[in-house]
């Protein structure tokens, strides 16, 4: 059973409405937590992020059972963990010990009794949002934080558009690493099988050095791809047989035990206790036999392998190799994310790009902004020419007055004249601000993600910018405190 939040104030709490914020600190937690402060007392805000957590949270389940954590501490508990781009060590010790982020959770007392958290139950309470949950918040925080922005004047929006790439947290992969990572994932699924009483270890005495053979011969393989000198080919066929030779002696034995430890866990009848753990065998194995057969024959046989058969990581096989042209950048693993930001850096729209390129995500894009904020409520939209196709820019443009998206190649007369207006210029020339938007992202968590599994990619994605549209709104809030309390003090 979860609440929104304990309505009974505990003894020696301070109300969320009254923590005091540190008005003046330049730390990026301060205009967090009074962003999250600002939705907290205002009645409109929070009844509405309310409603989106217990459709995700609570939908369709019973209210019985013991308390869980309530649904405002699981949202700032995220958001404070992208805001401050922090692990979940650091976020254990900060909920459990950070007084501020604890009083705007409403758990900290005078007394210091206050509920603490394990490690466990912040990751799984956190894991318990999504993507779309996230992103429904995050347009209820863009459209308050724009408001704020506007303080009473008239004023459309100019949206700013571009991707860059969030890292996923893998290393570098060559076919030789990948295969190792196979090999010794598999060697540590058979340990586990021996420990756990499912498989016989005889047989697997020497199971540390397959695992130190395999990796010596890794190294020397690699070492031998990447040197150089005269008969260089034929070095690294050398090596590279003697690695293949030994992966296939080891596939050979570890296909034999995993047909042993399906036939013991039939007999025990442990398939559902096993399954975790079976599927994860059967994904190394099938991985050490895919990327023997591309060792062979990529440096063997010379083939060349198609990008389809590739995989970048075996532990997030979702990666993807991106390369933007960047100079220091040549190559990135990992997801595109595009975003689109107004004039205040708050980033209305965010996707993680799977597999599409730039010029198929401007009309999905421009049709979530339209139905966000409303024809009347955008005056201009810009891209770079990568976003760029003549029908889409014509189809936006019946919607959107000024859409600003050089057109890449060869221009005629009439779109020479288009570009070279003032109007155009400028707000090409604003375009770049998207930059520092993109920056900002990357100082809240969203230049690699520590998240496993696409879903979770998608979730850390979400989480950093809703961080990022609650610092900037924080931050317009700061500044209107900070001025209230000058004019008092000129005014006494």
């Amino acid at each position: 059973m979860r609440k929104r939040f304990e309505p009974q104030r505990r003894l020696g709490s301070t109300p969320i409405s009254e923590v005091e914020i540190p008005e003046k600190s330049r730390d990026e937690l301060a205009p967090i937590l009074r962003a999250l402060q600002y939705i907290f007392v205002t009645e409109e805000l929070r009844e509405e992020v309310f409603r989106v957590l217990e459709a995700k949270v609570k939908g369709g389940k019973k209210e019985t059972g013991r308390n869980g954590m309530e649904l405002w501490q699981i949202m700032v508990i995220g958001v404070v963990r992208l805001g401050l781009d922090a692990d979940y060590d650091r976020l254990e010790d900060m909920v459990n010990h950070h007084s501020l982020i604890r009083q705007i959770m409403g758990v900290d007392t005078v007394f210091g009794r206050g509920k603490k958290y394990s490690l466990q139950s912040i990751k799984d309470n956190v894991r318990l949002l999504d993507e779309e949950t996230l992103g429904k918040i995050n347009d209820v925080v863009v459209k308050a934080g724009q408001r704020l922005a506007k303080n009473g004047r008239e004023e459309k929006l100019r949206i700013k558009t571009d991707t860059y790439v969030v890292e996923t947290n893998v290393h570098f992969p060559t076919d030789m690493n990948l295969l190792w990572d196979a090999g010794r994932k598999c060697l540590d699924g058979i340990e586990a099988f021996i420990e756990g009483g499912v498989l016989n270890g005889k047989g697997w005495r020497k199971v540390k050095n397959w695992r130190k053979e395999l990796k010596s011969l890794m190294r020397s393989s690699s070492k031998a791809a990447s040197g150089g000198g005269n008969k260089k080919e034929e070095a690294v066929k050398k090596q590279v047989k003697e690695y293949l030779g030994l992966a296939k002696r080891l596939s050979e034995k570890i296909g034999a035990s995993i047909i042993a430890v399906y036939e013991k866990i039939l007999t025990m009848g442990a398939e559902e206790m096993q399954k975790e753990a079976l599927e994860s065998m059967e994904y190394f194995y099938q991985m050490l036999e895919k990327h023997r057969d591309l060792v062979e024959r990529r440096i063997i046989k010379e083939e060349q392998i198609p990008v389809g058969e590739k995989v970048y990581s075996l532990f997030e096989p979702h990666t993807e190799w991106l390369s933007k042209g960047k100079a220091n950048k040549r190559v990135e693993l990992g997801h595109n994310l595009v975003i689109a930001s107004d004039q205040w850096g708050f980033i209305g729209y965010h996707q993680v790009v799977e597999k599409e390129a730039d010029v198929a995500l401007i009309l999905p894009l421009a049709d979530k902004l339209l139905n966000l904020f409303g024809e009347e409520e955008i005056e201009s939209i810009s891209a770079d020419k990568g976003f760029y196709k003549k029908e889409y820019k014509e189809l936006i443009s019946l919607y959107i007055p000024k859409v600003i998206i050089p057109k890449k190649g060869k221009r005629n007369k009439a779109e020479t004249e288009e570009e070279s207006e003032s109007t155009f210029k400028k707000l090409r020339h604003k375009h770049s601000a998207v930059e520092s938007d993109i920056n900002r992202l990357e100082h809240h968590g969203l230049d690699r993600c520590l998240d496993k599994g696409i879903e979770g990619f998608k979730r850390y994605c979400a989480l950093g910018v809703l961080a990022a549209n609650l610092h900037t709104m924080g931050s317009i809030l700061q500044k209107k405190v900070r001025e209230e309390k000058e004019t008092v003090r000129k005014a006494a």
